[in-house]
């Protein structure tokens, strides 16, 4: 009886000890690595943005010369694409200096309130022959309006293709972005039609 007795007791024993004993840790799955950002391809200071509009009927000729932004461009898939560029607005230029200080002021595009134009894609399609359709938003001296531009793209003889070049136009009107009011906003002196011209250089994805 007493060996039964112990048995027991020792089972007992056991079995607590087991009971109390910590759990072991379960093992945690490693954490998932974020995928890693897309690069950008623009190379800003290689491209340019220029604009056409009239004075008095005279085409007159300005372009903007500093340029940031980032690129993410997909040829065999357009639509993964991913445009925004920022132009900052007090760098606009005519080449006539005392236009060149109108530029700036609030009558025109009021730089110190609203530095940047920017434009932002929202979708792009390819139409063949190298040529795209690129939708998206302008936004200027704080008016944010819809556009649609063609682009061309094509890769650089002159490096073997290690960059590429899109190019093409946008048209805009002005007034609908508040630039030249007061006096400036009569369309006999200045015309309302913009035209926006790029060469935008990028670095062709690996």
């Amino acid at each position: 009886m007493k060996r039964i007795a112990y048995a027991s007791l020792f089972c007992l024993a056991t079995a607590g000890a087991a009971l109390a004993a910590p759990a072991p840790a379960a093992k945690t799955a490693p954490a998932a690595k974020a995928a890693p950002a897309a690069a950008n391809q623009l190379l800003a200071a290689q491209s340019e943005v220029r604009f056409t509009a009239k004075q008095m009927g005279v085409p007159m000729q300005g372009m903007f010369t500093k340029l940031t932004g980032s690129v993410q461009w997909n040829a065999a898939k357009p639509e993964a694409s991913r445009i925004r560029l920022e132009i900052p607005v007090a760098s606009a230029t005519v080449g006539a200096p005392e236009m060149d200080e109108e530029l700036p002021k609030a009558e025109w595009f009021a730089a110190s309130q609203f530095p940047t134009a920017v434009f932002e894609s929202s979708a792009v399609h390819a139409l063949g022959a190298n040529r795209f359709e690129v939708a998206g938003t302008l936004s200027i001296k704080g008016v944010k309006l819809p556009v649609k531009t063609q682009a061309t793209v094509l890769p650089n003889a002159a490096d073997k293709g290690a960059t590429s070049s899109a190019t093409g136009s946008l048209d805009i009107a002005r007034l609908a972005y508040k630039i030249g009011q007061g006096s400036w906003g009569d369309t006999s002196v200045v015309a309302d039609p913009v035209q926006i011209q790029y060469r935008i250089r990028l670095k062709t994805q690996p």
